[in-house]
C-alpha cells in the first residue's frame, strides 16, 4: 500500500519516477526540503540499514521514509544505521472513496477544480478573492493519493477541509479511483478520521545527522 501511495504522491507532486533500489525506491525530488528521498518498501532492519547507508552517501539533503506497523523497532534500526529521526507522528491512511462524505463549500466561498494528467487540484477562494483552502490528489489505477491539504488560518473551522476532501474524492472516482490514500500529519489526522479514513501504518522520516525538518 505504501508503494501505491508513493506512485500517486509522485504524480501529484510532479516528480520524476523513482529508481528501484534494494528494498525501496530512490526519488530525485528536487524540493526545497530535500533533494533526494528514499522510500522503504519493507521495515526489516537489514533493508533499513542498506537504505540508510545509501542515504548517507548522498550529497544533497536526503530523507528516508518508512511505513511500518512496528515503529519502535524501525526507529531503533534507523538510528543504529546512523540516521536521525525527523518525524514519527505521521500516518498512512486509506478510505473507500465511494463512501467518502461530501459537503458543500460554505456560503461566501467558491471551489475551483482542475484535472490535468491524472492530478485533481481543488482551490477554495474566499469572497474577497483570497486563497482559503486547497488540496490535490494524484490518481494511478484504482487509487488516489491526496496531498497538500491545507486551510489558511483565517478560514479554519468552517468546513473547508471537509469540502476539499469530498470534492477530491468525487473527482478521483470520475478518473477511475476507488481507494483513497494519504500520509497525514497530526493536525490533519482528526479530520481524516472524522471523514472515515483508517490508519494503516505509522510513517517515519529519517535523515543524516544535521538535517532539519522544514517548518
Amino acid at each position: 500500500m505504501f508503494a501505491t501511495w508513493q506512485r500517486g504522491w509522485g504524480r501529484a507532486r510532479r516528480v520524476e519516477p523513482g529508481v528501484e533500489v534494494a528494498g525501496g525506491l530512490r526519488v530525485h525530488c528536487r524540493m526545497n526540503s530535500r533533494e533526494i528521498e528514499f522510500f522503504a518498501f519493507d521495515d526489516r532492519a537489514e533493508t533499513l540499514a542498506g537504505l540508510a547507508a545509501a542515504a548517507l552517501r548522498e550529497e544533497g539533503i536526503t530523507w528516508l521514509t518508512v511505513a511500518t506497523t512496528e515503529p519502535q523497532p524501525a526507529v531503533s534500526a534507523l538510528e543504529a544505521a546512523g540516521l536521525t529521526m525527523l518525524r514519527q507522528s505521521e500516518r498512512l491512511m486509506s478510505v473507500d472513496l465511494r463512501a467518502h462524505p461530501r459537503s458543500r463549500v460554505p456560503a461566501g466561498y467558491r471551489a475551483e477544480t482542475t484535472v490535468d494528467d491524472g492530478v485533481v487540484s481543488v482551490q477554495v477562494v474566499a469572497g474577497d478573492g483570497s486563497d482559503a483552502a486547497r488540496g490535490c490528489a494524484g490518481v494511478v489505477g484504482g487509487y488516489a493519493s491526496a496531498d497538500r491539504i491545507l486551510t489558511w488560518p483565517d478560514h479554519r473551522r468552517r468546513g473547508l477541509g471537509s469540502a476539499v476532501m469530498g470534492i477530491l474524492a468525487g473527482a478521483a472516482i470520475e478518473l477511475g479511483a476507488e481507494t483513497g490514500l494519504l500520509v497525514g500529519g497530526v493536525e490533519g489526522q482528526q479530520l481524516y478520521r472524522m471523514l472515515g479514513w483508517h490508519t494503516e501504518a505509522t510513517v517515519l522520516i529519517a535523515a543524516p545527522p544535521g538535517t532539519v525538518y522544514p517548518e
